[in-house]
């Protein structure tokens, strides 16, 4: 099947009900576009479980906080259509702001708790835009399941509280991240580093490894932990660094003693690029 580009709501939903009659599966892989292997990963995740794959590209400028970073977004349709039709996608549903908010919107989502901290506390507003905007593309594609992926961890935790407490009839799978050779998470932000900022990069995967190891060796506190990984950042001038935090997977909530599995999660500014990063961490078996 050929890659069908549609733009209004409408003619999206009409094809959805098609695919619907037919009895066919449909599949929904959310992005903001300047698709790469990151993306590519939960396009071919998403392929493999459905009959009718839609991906969805938006710059969502509810969830910016900085105007700056809306404008510099990187886009790129040309390429992004390439991909989508190399990695299978049948439908890429890319709305303008205007089809997706055709009026300023006065109903918003508030996600409590899980939005407040990580990401949320130096971002005010931005899950509020971004739980606004998955809450609209899940009830307008109507998909069976949808695919995120675990390097906006906080975003995928958001997403599956969302489903639950709004009763959607939506699987949500989480794709793990995919990165560089050198560690560095893939991001279309990426793009954005000068070189000696992407030489410095990778120093803050090598920070979250140190400090899965100290779990997994059976340290299980959690402030002496994130101390030494801090220390470590600190030692690289061109990071500067947003937080380092060892989190409940489900609540987000910060851990001080670790008896079970945890996600270690960080944020680091390289020059103007922001940059996220997590891993997964369990203590030893018995603990």
């Amino acid at each position: 099947m050929a890659l069908e580009r549609i733009a209004a709501i409408p003619a999206l939903r009409e094809r959805i009900r098609d695919a619907r009659h037919q009895g066919l599966a449909v599949g929904c892989v959310p992005t903001m576009g300047a698709l790469h292997s990151g993306h590519t990963a939960l396009l071919d995740r998403a392929r493999s479980e459905c009959d009718v794959l839609v991906a969805t590209l938006f710059v969502n400028p509810l969830q910016f906080d900085r105007k700056d970073d809306l404008r510099t977004y990187p886009r790129d349709m040309e390429t992004d259509l390439r991909e989508c039709a190399r990695h299978g996608v049948d439908i890429l549903f890319a709305p303008t702001a205007e089809d997706m908010y055709p009026r300023e919107p006065v109903t918003t989502v508030e996600i409590e708790g899980l939005a407040s901290g990580l990401c949320g506390a130096s971002r005010p507003g931005h899950f509020r835009g971004v739980a606004t905007v998955v809450l609209k593309l899940l009830n307008i594609v109507q998909p069976d399941f949808a695919c995120f992926g675990e390097k906006d961890y906080q975003q995928l935790a958001i997403v599956r509280r969302l489903v639950e407490d709004t009763d959607l009839p939506v699987r949500i799978v989480g794709v793990e991240t995919v990165r560089e050779p050198d560690g560095l998470a893939l991001s279309s932000r990426n793009a954005l580093l000068s070189p000696a900022e992407r030489a410095a990069a990778p120093a803050i995967y090598k920070a979250l490894r140190s400090a899965r190891r100290a779990i997994g060796a059976g340290q299980a506190d959690a402030a002496s932990i994130l101390a030494k990984a801090r220390d470590a950042l600190r030692r690289e001038p061109l990071i500067r660094l947003d937080y380092l935090e060892i989190v409940d997977p489900e609540s987000l909530a910060p851990v001080c003693r670790i008896t079970g599995p945890v996600r270690i999660a960080a944020a680091a500014f390289l020059g103007a690029t922001r940059l996220i990063d997590n891993v997964s961490a369990d203590p030893p078996e018995g603990r």
